[in-house]
Order: C-alpha cells, then structure tokens, then sequence
C-alpha cells in the first residue's frame, strides 16, 4: 500500500494532466476570469460548447472584489436584474438612486459557480503570452500560454498552445490579448486606441453595443472593449460587463453553429 503522501501526489499528477490532455483543444478560450469573462463562459458552456477560462491571478472576479473603493458592494441598472436572477445573485434596490446593490463576494462567487456548473473549467495562475494565427484567411486558432509564477520570475520555459475556434479577450483595462495580435500577426491591422476618462451613462451603453468579434476567431468584452475602442471607463458599476459577456456568447454561438 502507498503511504498517503505518495498517494496525494500521483492523485494530482494523474487527474490534473487528464484535464490538460482535455483542454488542449477546445471550443473556446476566455482570457481573464473577471465579470464578464465568466458570464460568456456560463452562457457557452450552457449551449454545449467546451470552454476554458484562463486566470493570469490565482483567484477570479477581476475589478469584482475591490469594489468601490474597497468598498464592498457593487452597482448595477435594471438592464441586467435577469441576468442576476439566472446566476441566482441577490441584490436590493436603492431607491433614491435608482440603483441596485449586490454584494461584491457573491458577485464573484455565483459568477464563477454558474460557469462552472454551466461545465465550463476555470484555470488560474495561467498567463496567456501569445496566440495561434493563420492565414488565407487569417484568423485566430488558440493561445499560447505559461505558467504565471515562470512569467512573474523571469525565466525563460517554452509555453505550450492551446488551439480553439475563438478566443475572447476578457483581460480588462490591459486589453492583454488585443496588443499581442495587434503587435505580432501580420495583416491584423488592430489598433487598441486605450480608455479613455470617465464618463459612466456613455460608457456603460457603448460597452455593450462595441463588444463583439474583432476579426476572425477573435472577440472583446468588459473593459477590453473600452481599451481597445477608446471609450470611457465607467467604475464600479457592472451591468455592461456582464452584458457585454453575454452578447459575445450569442455572437459565438452564431458564428461557430455557421462553421458547421
């Protein structure tokens, strides 16, 4: 018999590479584990698509959990009252402002349980550095990708791939995804523009209405959409990254159920 240490060990090797041998062809990769990274991933994953979230951090949310000023509760309009309801997320109404309240913790959490109820699978301390390109006609085919922890050290490890029909950058601010293609595939012609200040009402409307498909097998959502269109930031309030999530999803859907 094993002793348990030794059992422990192969138990994570065995079943972890199991995973990665799954994940190295999927439907959908979604960088960034943040709000509206999860909610494309949920509402992929509950259409049948096989979807992976990848996670630079070791834990989900994104912006989600510093709130307003490490304040914990997060801003929402009536727009997305039915999303919140499908994710089963509680909020209360604050009638002066005409505003709803939802506890940032249980933002993050019920977001990260939907997706992975949904069957998709969430990967943190995984950076993503680069992507799979081809051409005639160019498009996006997968990722490429690190360990965190190598990246923050400074090492030099070849990353491995992972090859998909679309990618979402779901990044945030950085718009991680968008500079790599717009720096290092030929032909791409991107131009992440940057956010520019803030100016809530508008933002909040052209998020939603400017996420979607870049190019071919590349799509933006949440505040990647800000960076790479350069519209406003919006701060604490949310209703437009989870929305923007869930437009990618349907665009997806369209575009990969049109492949078949």
């Amino acid at each position: 018999m094993r002793n348990l240490e030794e059992r422990i060990s192969r138990a994570i090797w065995k079943n972890t590479a199991r995973d990665w041998l799954d994940l190295a062809g999927v439907d959908v990769v979604i960088v960034g584990a943040g709000p509206s990274g999860m909610t494309a991933a949920k509402y992929l994953a509950k259409r049948g698509f096989k979807v992976v979230v990848f996670e630079k951090r070791l834990s989900f949310g994104g912006g989600i959990g510093g709130g307003g000023m490490l304040l914990h509760k997060i801003v929402v309009d009536d727009s997305v009252l039915p999303l919140l309801d499908d994710f089963k997320i509680k909020y209360t109404k604050d009638e002066e402002e005409g505003l709803y309240l939802v506890s940032s913790a249980e933002l993050m959490a019920k977001l990260a349980a939907g997706a992975i109820d949904a069957g998709a699978k969430i990967v943190p301390g995984v950076h993503v550095e680069d992507v799979i390109y081809r051409e005639n006609p160019l498009r996006i085919e997968g990722v490429v990708i690190q360990w965190s922890a190598v990246a923050l050290s400074g090492l030099h490890v070849d990353p491995l791939f992972v090859v998909s029909k679309a990618v979402v950058d779901s990044t945030g601010h950085d718009a991680e995804v968008l500079r790599v293609v717009a720096r290092k595939v030929p032909g791409a012609n991107l131009d992440v523009k940057g956010e520019r200040a803030a100016y809530a009402e508008v933002s909040e409307k052209l998020v939603i209405e400017y996420a979607g498909r870049v190019m071919p097998g590349l799509y933006v959502a949440g505040m990647s959409v800000a960076a790479y269109f350069g519209l406003p930031r919006m701060g604490p309030i949310f209703s437009s990254m989870l929305l923007s999530g869930k437009k990618v999803a349907e665009l997806i859907e369209r575009d990969l159920r049109g492949m078949t």
